[in-house]
C-alpha cells in the first residue's frame, strides 16, 4: 500500500477576516464565492471503499464536521464549532444519471448540483458519486465552501481520500459519530464549563476578547513602527507610501459602484443565477513549450488565450470592442496546510482590438507582470477585509455586485498531480473545475493533471448566450497557440 504524506490541517478556531468576508457576502446568492469540482474515472467508483475512506478523512478534517457559529454582532469573525447534529449521509450521496448517461448530461447535472446551495447551518461540504455514464466511466462531484479553503488547500485536503495505486488495503471502519460526539461534548465543556446556559455570555466574552486582541495588536504594531520614524525618516516615507498604495489599489478593485457605465465585452452585459458547464483539455507539455517559446508563463498563456477567445466570440458576431476586463488569482501561500485561504484576486484590463495571438500574449504578459507587482505592494481587497467586515453587508454586496458587473471573465490556474491518482479503486482520467462566477459572465479555472491542462468553463448562459460556441472559440485559440 502506498501512503500519502499526512499533512497538517488548518484548525484555526475562527475565520480569518478574508474568510469572514466571503461568508458574509454570500448572503447575496449572486456572490456565491465557492467553487466545485468533478473527477471523471476510467470505471465506476467502489462506493463502499470510498465511503469508509471518506469517513476516516472527515475524522482528520475538523472543518468537515464543524459548522459556523457567528460572533456577537461584528465584534469578531465567525467561529468553527463541532456540529451536534452532524450526519455523514447528508453530505455523502450516490446518484445515477438517467439513460443514456451522456457527457452532456453529466456536465449539466454537475451544474445543477452547484446551484443547490450549501446548508449554512451544517458543515460546508458535499460529495456526490455519479453512476450510470454510457461510457462505462464513473464520476465524483465535490464542493467545499470557500470560507474553508481555497483551491490549493482543497487539493491538499483531497489527498486524504486519494490513493497512488488502484489496489490498496481497505480503510478500517471507524465510529465517526462517536468521534464527533466526543468533540461536541468537549467543546460544550470548554465553552460553558458544563453550564450550557452560559453559552451566550461565553460567546460575548470571546467576541469582545477577539476584538480587543485585534485592535491592541494593530495599535502596538503601529506604535512600534511610528517610534522608529524619527531615527529613520526614509522608513516613515516608505510606510506612508505603502498605505497610500494599499488604499489606491483596493479602491481600484472596489470601484465606486456609482453606475459609471459598463465597459468591456458588449455581448456579456446581462447576468443571471443560471449556470452552464463546458470543458476543454490541452496537452500540458505542448502548452509549456509554446509558453516558453513566447517567453511567457503558462498562466500568461492561459489568460491571453481566454482573452483571445472572448474577442473571437465577439468578432464572429460583428461586435468588436476595445477593452477587456479580466481577473486572475495570485496565491500568497507560505504554508503546507490542508485547507485555509491565502490568495489575492487581481483585476486587469487587456486590449481587445484586432491583433495576432502572439501580440495579445505579449500584451497580457506585460499587464499581468505589472498587476502582480502592484498587488504585492498593496495587498488588494484581502488586506482591507477587516475594514469591509465592519461595513453593513448590504453596502459590501452592492459594491461587489457593481464590480462583478464590470468584469468580462474570471480566471484561475491550479497545479495538480503529475502522477496518476485513484479514488475508490478507480483511476482519475481528468477533472472539470467549476470556479465561482460571483456575478461574472464566466469563470475559467484550469487544473493540470499528468500531461493534461484541464479547463472548466463555468458560464452564465444569459451573459454568454451561446456557451458551446464560446467553448469552440477557446479551443480555436489554444490550437493557434500550440500551432
Amino acid at each position: 500500500m502506498t501512503e500519502h504524506r499526512h499533512r497538517e490541517v488548518d484548525a484555526a478556531e475562527r475565520m480569518t477576516e478574508h474568510e469572514a468576508l466571503m461568508w458574509n457576502i454570500e448572503k447575496d446568492p449572486w456572490l456565491n464565492p465557492s467553487g466545485a469540482g468533478m473527477f471523471v474515472f476510467d470505471r465506476p467508483i467502489d462506493v463502499d471503499r470510498l465511503r469508509a475512506r471518506m469517513r476516516a478523512a472527515v475524522a482528520d478534517l475538523p472543518r468537515f464536521y464543524q459548522r459556523v457559529q457567528p460572533g456577537l454582532g461584528r465584534l469578531s469573525t465567525p467561529a468553527w464549532v463541532p456540529d451536534p447534529e452532524f450526519d455523514f449521509d447528508f453530505h455523502f450521496r450516490v446518484v445515477r444519471l438517467p439513460t443514456p448517461g451522456t457527457e452532456r448530461q453529466l456536465l449539466d447535472y454537475a451544474a445543477k448540483l452547484y446551484m443547490e446551495p450549501l446548508d449554512r447551518t451544517r458543515p460546508l461540504w458535499r460529495m456526490v458519486v455519479i453512476e450510470g455514464l454510457e461510457s462505462g466511466q464513473g464520476a465524483l462531484w465535490t464542493i467545499v465552501h470557500h470560507a474553508i479553503s481555497d483551491g490549493i488547500g482543497q487539493l491538499r485536503m483531497a489527498e486524504m481520500f486519494q490513493d497512488l495505486e488502484r489496489d490498496v488495503e481497505p480503510t478500517p471502519e471507524i465510529d465517526l459519530e462517536r468521534i464527533v460526539a466526543d468533540k461536541v461534548a468537549g467543546f460544550a465543556q470548554k465553552e460553558a464549563g458544563g453550564d450550557l446556559g452560559s453559552s451566550f455570555a461565553t460567546t460575548a466574552a470571546h467576541s469582545v476578547s477577539h476584538l480587543l486582541r485585534r485592535t491592541v495588536g494593530t495599535a502596538r504594531r503601529a506604535a512600534g513602527e511610528i517610534a522608529i520614524w524619527p531615527a529613520d525618516p526614509a522608513r516613515a516615507t516608505e510606510a506612508i507610501g505603502d498605505v497610500a498604495t494599499l488604499v489606491r489599489t483596493t479602491a481600484e478593485q472596489l470601484g465606486s459602484g456609482s453606475g459609471d457605465g459598463i465597459v468591456g465585452a458588449p455581448l456579456f452585459h446581462e447576468r443571471s443565477r443560471h449556470r452552464h458547464l463546458e470543458t476543454v483539455r490541452v496537452p500540458l507539455d505542448e502548452l509549456k513549450a509554446a509558453s516558453k517559446a513566447a517567453g511567457a508563463t503558462i498562466n500568461d498563456s492561459f489568460v491571453a488565450v481566454m482573452a483571445d477567445a472572448v474577442v473571437r466570440y465577439h468578432e464572429d458576431r460583428n461586435a468588436p470592442f476595445d477593452i477587456l476586463n479580466i481577473s486572475f488569482v495570485i496565491s500568497t501561500r507560505t504554508d503546507d496546510l490542508a485547507g485555509g485561504n491565502a490568495f489575492t484576486p487581481v483585476a486587469v484590463q487587456l486590449p481587445a482590438g484586432s491583433m495576432t495571438l502572439a501580440q495579445r500574449l505579449a500584451a497580457a504578459r506585460e499587464v499581468i507582470a505589472e498587476a502582480r507587482e502592484s498587488a504585492s505592494r498593496g495587498g488588494g481587497i484581502t488586506a482591507l477585509s477587516g475594514v469591509l467586515n465592519l461595513l453593513p453587508t448590504s453596502v459590501v454586496t452592492r459594491t461587489a455586485r457593481a464590480q462583478a458587473a464590470k468584469l468580462d471573465l474570471a480566471t484561475s490556474n491550479l497545479r495538480g498531480a503529475p502522477i496518476p491518482l485513484y479514488i475508490g479503486g478507480a483511476e482519475v482520467l481528468y477533472s472539470v473545475t467549476m470556479g465561482p462566477l460571483a456575478g461574472t459572465p464566466c469563470n475559467a479555472t484550469a487544473l493540470s493533471y499528468r500531461n493534461s491542462f484541464d479547463i472548466g468553463l463555468f458560464i452564465d448562459p444569459v451573459a454568454i448566450k451561446e456557451p458551446e460556441a464560446f467553448r469552440e472559440c477557446v479551443e480555436a485559440a489554444f490550437a493557434d497557440l500550440l500551432g
